[in-house]
């Protein structure tokens, strides 16, 4: 696997970002993206749970990619006691694309949507909190936006690959997964991935990383902390994909793992490996 760093970018243009970034669908960090929004100096671990501890949130576990489970809870907590959970230290319980301005409506005037395209859907901003090490599962985004993940108080490690390379990444098919582990590759099981190109970044307080639609990304967090994502469509051919993939999860793939269980897994890891057999012959 060859990773190269991410551009990063300061005082990036509307201009420069469609020509450079948007139109190739390539990845950037905004150093400056976020920088006037009152978030970025007033959100802090001591300000939510002083403010909103008392939220009951819905946690997630590592098994949340589990065939059977398909984003299932792990469990619920007081919101200022997960916050003093994740930064004591490692956990793999994660606040995973909790839409937190639901439920606190008076944060809305505390982000803004960035003018740098058109095109954000303003009914989707969501919050992703975890302990130190807890991991996001290599994959891409159903619904196929862009996204524009921005990072609070501590550190994120991203890893992305273009769609270029989904069957080096043995996509399982009827899905936006892959289980390979960026970095901890098992070679002798995976062995295209060792061709595979990516690129790769930390993501500090403040930041934001443009994630082009299709792109697959793995999330690590180097802290416990917390980002937010905000999404945008540019093309009517996403929103069409995305709608198939909606379809080929809740018809397709949840269906056919009801009726066979561990066996459809197993079809399906198969399917991924012959793919990249086939690829690399």
């Amino acid at each position: 696997m060859k990773l190269t760093q991410i551009d990063r970018r300061t005082g990036l243009t509307r201009e420069e970002f469609i020509e450079n970034y948007l139109k190739p669908r390539r990845p950037v960090v905004f150093t400056d993206l976020i920088k006037d929004w009152p978030a970025t100096q007033k959100w802090t671990f001591d300000w939510f749970r002083e403010n909103h501890g008392d939220l009951e949130v819905p946690l997630v576990d590592n098994h949340i990619h589990d065939p059977e489970k398909y984003f299932q809870n792990a469990a619920t907590m007081p919101f200022g006691e997960y916050l003093s959970l994740i930064e004591k230290g490692p956990t793999d319980l994660r606040i995973f694309l909790f839409d937190i301005f639901k439920k606190i409506p008076e944060l809305n005037a505390d982000v803004q949507f960035p003018t740098i395209m058109d095109g954000f859907v303003k009914s989707y901003k969501f919050m992703f909190f975890g302990g130190q090490n807890s991991e996001v599962n290599l994959h891409y985004d159903m619904d196929c936006s862009h996204v524009f993940l921005s990072q609070f108080q501590t550190r994120k490690k991203i890893i992305l690959f273009p769609p270029s390379e989904s069957t080096r990444l043995y996509q399982h098919p009827f899905t936006v997964m892959s289980h390979v582990h960026p970095l901890h590759p098992d070679l002798k099981r995976f062995p295209a991935f060792d061709q595979a190109q990516g690129y790769e970044t930390v993501l500090g307080h403040g930041e934001t990383v443009f994630i082009p639609s299709l792109w697959w990304h793995y999330i690590k967090y180097v802290d416990g902390g917390f980002g937010l994502s905000l999404r945008a469509n540019d093309s009517v051919f996403t929103l069409l994909k995305g709608g198939m993939n909606l379809a080929r999860h809740t018809v397709v793939d949840k269906g056919m793992n009801s009726l066979l269980g561990p066996r459809w897994k197993e079809w399906k890891e198969n399917k991924a490996i012959e793919r990249a057999r086939t690829m690399m012959a």
